[in-house]
């Protein structure tokens, strides 16, 4: 790879935005698209897909190979509150391939004890979250059915382009917390984002049940694309 190219990737890679490198199998030259840039390049869906999925591989292109590297930051996935799902929900996610973190500013919860092998931060959410930027390869979820430790890292996640955002809570719960942004002043573009009741619905009950069904709820959000219809919706 050129030193302008390299520089150029080594920034993306820096600020957690992701990019691909073209290489032409032939000649060996390298084109790098960012991910910024994915919608004017002429193969554009094809790109899309392997930013989507993450994995490199071999693209033909008018008859020529190329083999695409892909370069997406590690996913972070942020709970907020050290509660019983965040216990099942962390070592899934992790296994998953995601870099967890969890928090919550009650210490008698947010405990290594409780959560081995995963960073844990006893703090209000607004001051963890000043420090850790969120952006559009981070999720949050939303966990303790408390206002006052839920809404800031909430309005955080708004505020940011998270791949995903999900609310623990009854639709009646959520209604009163749709009410909470719009007074924050969050159109419904914003609300919309927020999936609640959060997970799958695959009927889950128990803790560990709740947490499949929120990992995979964040799986497809940040894996799938889009339905034609629920891009127009």
């Amino acid at each position: 790879m050129d030193l302008q190219n390299l520089r150029a990737l080594n920034a993306e890679r820096q600020a957690r935005r992701a990019a691909l490198v073209m290489t032409d199998t032939a000649s060996g030259a390298q084109q790098l698209v960012k991910a910024a840039d994915v919608a004017l390049h002429p193969q554009a869906e094809a790109l899309e897909a392997f930013f989507r999925s993450g994995k490199s591989g071999p693209l033909e292109v008018d008859g020529q190979m190329r083999f695409v590297t892909v370069h997406n930051p590690p996913v972070r996935l942020v709970l907020i509150g050290a509660v019983h799902i965040s216990q099942a929900l962390a070592p899934m996610a992790a296994i998953a391939g995601l870099d967890v973190t969890v928090i919550d500013p009650r210490t008698a919860f947010a405990s290594p004890e409780r959560f081995p092998h995963v960073q844990v931060l006893a703090e209000w959410p607004d001051e963890a979250l000043a420090r850790q930027k969120l952006d559009a390869h981070t999720g949050v979820a939303l966990l303790t059915h408390d206002p006052k430790i839920d809404d800031p890292a909430l309005i955080a996640a708004l505020r940011a382009d998270c791949f995903y955002i999900g609310a623990l809570g009854s639709r009646k719960t959520h209604a009163a917390r749709r009410a909470r942004m719009t007074a924050q002043g969050f159109d419904e573009a914003a609300l919309a984002r927020i999936h609640a009741p959060i997970g799958l619905d695959i009927g889950a009950v128990s803790p560990p049940e709740i947490a499949a069904a929120i990992l995979g709820e964040i799986i497809l959000a940040l894996r799938k694309k889009p339905l034609r219809a629920e891009a127009a919706s």
